[in-house]
């Protein structure tokens, strides 16, 4: 793999735009505008991806439906993380084979962390045929000419870089909704977690420069964006490639938080042997940064700790959840946890139960451990049955189920400033908001309030959400 990494020119972006040019001319010739669906598995990345994969899309004239048989050009950007994501994209991808069977022109691309590998790139090659477009992560920033490709010679096109990643700024940007806004501040990982695809789909950590970054953030905030996420594999490795003294992700944290405008700050994803005494420090005197840390922990083991590659210990990440709390003690705090790692056994298993008692998280992501193909972990012996595996993680969420509708029930009685975000898809509420710290809440009131800071009175939970009231004032 090549490991410098590469910054897009602005030229090299015109370039770009002006396929899109292209693209759109020969779309404005049909009766209609030709419509696009892009369908997003996996992280928070991905769908930042998608929506300049849809900005690109925009700009070359095309409409969007979320109906297969009526789209003209598909985009499935996939996730590589687990079997079960990768299962659902050739599952969803086989199933286009009759909407393409019926629509001859239709273009059915494929992009994202699968795509980027090649033994997956390969197995699309051969066994699915009706797939025009394949191509990695890297390559995401030239879609406009690999879509011209397609449309002016037609033909099969898969472009896969190996490198260590670029960045590129400029790209046009469809966002759903104008309340909840990604931000990437970094690409790619250098962790090498011994389970993980990511740095090898990835590439290596590359920051985006500050003043981009913080131009990005400013506009969103005058575009009256009220939540907005910053994004990295790792965020708290932001700024070590730069060689910037004094920047690093705290102090990036610092400068967001001046941006003018009424918002909340979220970020992730954190590991644990970068997070610092100091971003802590900083977390808790923002105030717009939310009262929400995702810190995974994977496992509660040494031994295993040691053999995924996290490079910290229980003790230490027990320490950082006792510093985290001195300094804000409302902190929301959620996690990722691994089951069935390979070579686990229950009695370590267990080690991670007693981290959960101990920690009381609000709320974890939990997965049973899932092979990836040219990883570490994917040739370590794995003695434990599958339904020993699955026993043990029906332990674990039954534990953090638990904790979770006990730290839920705490919050009823109180009123807080929530942010209301989304329209209910339940007939017996109209609106979704969150709490500071990105607790779910139900409640009825008038669409009009969508995007805006409300006061909720919460009057009940379960182990998922809560239910609130607008309210009254005194």
């Amino acid at each position: 793999m090549n490991q410098t990494t590469t910054r897009i020119s602005p030229e090299e972006i015109d370039r770009q735009r002006g396929f899109c040019a292209q693209i759109k001319a020969v779309n404005a010739a049909l009766p209609t505008p030709p419509l696009a669906l892009v369908d997003t598995y996996g992280c928070q990345q991905n769908e930042a991806d998608s929506e300049r994969l849809r900005g690109y899309l925009s700009e070359m004239g095309y409409a969007f439906t979320q109906s297969e048989a009526e789209a003209d050009v598909i985009v499935l950007n996939t996730c590589a993380i687990r079997e079960h994501a990768e299962q659902r994209v050739f599952g969803n991808l086989g199933a286009l084979v009759h909407t393409k069977r019926r629509k001859p022109d239709q273009i059915v691309c494929v992009c994202g962390c699968m795509a980027q590998e090649k033994h997956v790139a390969d197995k699309i090659r051969q066994s699915f045929r009706h797939v025009d477009l394949v191509f990695g992560t890297h390559a995401l920033w030239r879609f406009p000419e690999l879509l011209w490709r397609i449309l002016s010679r037609r033909g099969r096109v898969f472009d896969i870089p190996d490198e260590a990643g670029s960045i590129a700024e400029g790209i046009p940007v469809r966002r759903e909704g104008k309340v909840k806004a990604w931000v990437s501040i970094m690409y790619g990982c250098n962790n090498f977690c011994s389970y993980c695809i990511v740095p090898y789909v990835r590439g290596r950590e590359r920051s985006r420069r500050p003043e981009d970054i913080l131009a990005e953030v400013r506009q969103l905030a005058a575009e009256g964006y009220r939540d907005i996420t910053l994004l990295g594999q790792n965020v708290n490795s932001y700024g070590r490639d730069l060689g910037l003294p004094g920047v690093d992700f705290a102090w990036l944290l610092e400068q967001v938080d001046a941006v003018p405008g009424d918002f909340l700050i979220r970020f992730m994803t954190s590991h644990p042997k970068d997070a610092s005494e100091r971003l802590f420090d900083v977390m808790a005197r923002c105030e717009k940064v939310a009262p929400h840390l995702h810190l995974p922990f994977q496992a509660g083991n040494d031994r295993v700790l040691q053999a995924m590659n996290r490079r910290y210990t229980r003790e230490h990440y027990l320490g950082l959840v006792r510093a985290l709390r001195q300094r804000i003690p409302d902190i929301v705090l959620t996690s990722d946890v691994i089951v069935g790692f390979p070579g686990e056994t229950t009695e370590e298993f267990e080690d991670t139960l007693k981290v959960l008692e101990e920690v009381r998280f609000d709320a974890l992501f939990t997965f049973i451990y899932s092979p990836r193909e040219g990883t570490p972990a994917a040739r370590m012996p794995d003695p434990m049955s599958k339904e020993e595996k699955a026993a043990n993680f029906q332990r674990l969420v039954d534990l953090q189920n638990a904790i979770s509708a006990e730290k839920q029930a705490a919050y009823v009685g109180r009123t807080l400033r929530c942010l209301v975000d989304v329209l209910s898809d339940d007939p017996r509420h109209d609106l979704n908001a969150r709490t500071p710290g990105g607790r779910l809440v139900h409640f009825s009131g008038d669409k009009a309030l969508l995007g805006q800071f409300v006061d909720l009175k919460i009057t009940g939970s379960s182990t998922w959400a809560l239910f609130g009231e607008l309210a009254r004032e005194e």
